[in-house]
């Protein structure tokens, strides 16, 4: 039986945009630069605000199609160790969110579990958020965070920097092929 929340119903959105936020992120605390830089945050500010509303609906339905392949990628990891990919991934992303009260309200942190949850089942992260109403801009941050934590903990696992950013951009080119 098919879902309202299958990923073949999902837009994919702007998959490279989300990317370049994330991988921006990852270099950044990988270079040891912790605290937000002003002008990366300006220049993303820039970008979104050039996008327009339906471009930031792009970017974030590209977020949550990253969150669906790094979830997708690390249930295939896991089960190959017999493992379950929520029992692993959740608490870990949820203790990490609960470490970050300045930049991620506590009351987020359910919906973002829930993405994770929604993406290691198979269903389309977007959809399933969709199903509660737009994105609030409280969650923007959390957002981030979920693919940047998830995109961090493949790099963790693979022992190397640039794996889930590599994951995505050969899966971009990939599909360009086709």
């Amino acid at each position: 039986m098919s879902s309202p929340c299958d990923p073949m119903y999902a837009p994919a959105g702007d998959v490279g945009a989300a990317l370049m936020m994330i991988d921006s992120q990852l270099k950044a605390v990988y270079d040891g630069r912790t605290e937000a830089d002003p002008e990366q945050r300006k220049l993303v500010e820039q970008l979104t605000t050039s996008m327009g509303p339906t471009g930031v609906d792009d970017v974030l339905d590209g977020a949550c199609t990253i969150i669906f392949m790094f979830m997708k990628w690390l249930r295939m990891a896991y089960e190959d160790h017999d493992r379950d990919v929520i029992e692993y991934v959740v608490p870990n992303l949820v203790a990490s969110m609960r470490m970050m009260p300045r930049s991620i309200r506590p009351e987020t942190i359910p919906t973002m579990a829930g993405l994770v949850v929604a993406a290691g089942t198979g269903l389309s992260p977007s959809l399933w958020r969709r199903q509660y109403g737009d994105w609030t801009t409280e969650e923007m941050n959390p957002l981030e965070a979920t693919a940047f934590l998830l995109a961090e903990h493949i790099n963790r696992l693979t022992d190397d920097r640039q794996f889930a950013t590599r994951l995505i951009t050969e899966a971009l080119s990939r599909a360009e092929e086709s």
